[in-house]
């Protein structure tokens, strides 16, 4: 997944515009963007759209994003859209990979009562929306089958940390939100699964958000949740592998391939070893995955 869209999963509207907006995955949104009084419509409206657009030939990934374990509205939630059968259900407030194994629980009962193939639904934490979820991080490594990938939260965070703000005047982060960047890395590296950076909250700040995508990915997050639908395409597109990154992968694969007793190769001036392998294997795979 390169690009993740938030839609209100009260707006059938905003739900439509993120089905044409070409985004990988739609997170149909039942904890921040609902009003408290407007949850229980805003299930139904999310069920119905999960209903009418999982037949689709052609249509992206289906998350629902529920309300935090905590709040005693992730049942209501779950009963409500999971005979929808969404690809993945998002878990927000995560503390740790407990809390990962207490939902896949929850969503194994629901599975078989609507009759879906057990483990189809998968699990996508945000990891850092408080402070108890950093110290967890360490913990989603082998938490459950179904987590696809993880990914970490700036805005909450401040919330609960009581902070002025999360960013400089330049739009940097500050330290403690860096921090928690760099971990839900490193905790997506140990679990094996892929990390997604954040939302960029100031949509109309073209430049800004692009050079922030532009430091995922460099700094080796897949992809990038989005707020806005015109922020979509500079995802896909700074997310997407280019052809000239494909093909020296391809050359450093192919040249591993043909010397396998090979430690290090030689391309193009450069020396390259078994991490340079990796990399590359990793960089294919993943176009693989997106041509799929």
């Amino acid at each position: 997944m390169r690009s993740l869209l938030f839609v209100p999963g009260d707006s059938p509207k905003k739900q439509q515009k993120g089905l044409e907006s070409g985004a990988d995955a739609l997170i149909l949104d039942l904890e921040d963007s609902v009003a408290l009084d407007g949850k229980p419509q805003a299930r139904e409206i999310t069920r119905a759209f999960l209903e009418a657009t999982r037949p689709l030939a052609k249509r992206p990934l289906l998350i629902v994003r529920i309300n935090g374990l905590t709040t005693g509205m992730s049942d209501a939630d779950l009963d409500a859209v999971m005979p929808g059968a969404p690809d993945a259900i998002m878990l927000p407030k995560s503390e740790g990979g407990v809390d990962v194994g207490h939902l896949a629980a929850k969503i194994a009962v629901r599975e078989a009562e609507a009759d879906l193939p057990d483990g189809k639904t998968r699990i996508l934490p945000i990891a850092t929306e408080n402070g108890k979820g950093i110290f967890g991080l360490g913990s989603y490594a082998r938490s459950s089958h179904r987590l696809m990938a993880l990914t970490w939260g700036a805005e909450d965070l401040s919330a609960d940390l009581g902070a002025e703000t999360n960013r400089l005047e330049d739009g940097s982060y500050t330290d403690p939100y860096r921090l928690a960047r760099a971990l839900t890395l490193l905790a997506a590296s140990a679990a094996q699964i892929d990390a997604v950076d954040t939302v960029f909250t100031n949509f109309r700040d073209d430049a800004a958000f692009r050079a922030e995508c532009l430091a995922a990915r460099r700094d080796g997050f897949t992809g990038k949740m989005a707020i806005h639908p015109a922020q979509v395409a500079p995802i896909n597109e700074i997310f997407s592998p280019s052809p000239e990154a494909l093909a020296k992968a391809g050359q450093i694969v192919a040249l591993f391939e043909a010397n396998p007793g090979a430690g290090v190769i030689g391309l193009d001036g450069e020396m390259l070893d078994r991490p340079h392998l990796i990399r590359a294997q990793r960089l294919l795979a993943r176009a693989r995955k997106l041509a799929e």
